[in-house]
């Protein structure tokens, strides 16, 4: 079992740009070693932001794609999102996820339902 802490939330205005950490803790097993973001815009679902690929270029929301860039250290455990040029449309809570290794392949959407860890969440607001 992991234990996910994400952190870097906060508000900006429209254009601003925030960086996510999510430091890991514990060990990942195959179940649980594929780190990912996901968010929750108010009123609406969650749904995958980014997530790492083994085999090629990371997989983004078309909404994100060009703004954001997932990244990871992995001697220091942590997953991270720069999200730049964001707009009131990114704002919501941003969750660090854990899903089954064969998850971060290139293209591969995980659904929240493939979702094994998740942290406890980073507000972001973003203001016009």
């Amino acid at each position: 079992q992991v234990q996910l802490a994400e952190s870097g939330g906060g508000s900006v205005q429209a254009g601003g740009s925030l960086r996510l950490s999510c430091l890991v803790s514990g060990t990942p097993t195959g179940s649980s070693s594929c780190f990912s973001w996901f968010r929750e815009p108010p009123g609406k679902e969650r749904e995958l932001v980014a997530a790492p690929a083994t085999d090629g270029d990371p997989t983004y929301a078309d909404s994100v794609k060009g703004r954001f860039t997932i990244s990871q250290d992995n001697a220091k455990k942590t997953l991270f999102l720069q999200m730049n040029d964001l707009t009131p449309d990114d704002s919501g809570v941003y969750y660090c996820a854990a899903a089954a290794s064969w998850y971060c392949r290139s293209g591969r959407r995980i659904p929240a339902r493939g979702v094994s860890s998740w942290g406890q969440g980073t507000q972001v607001s973003v203001s016009s």
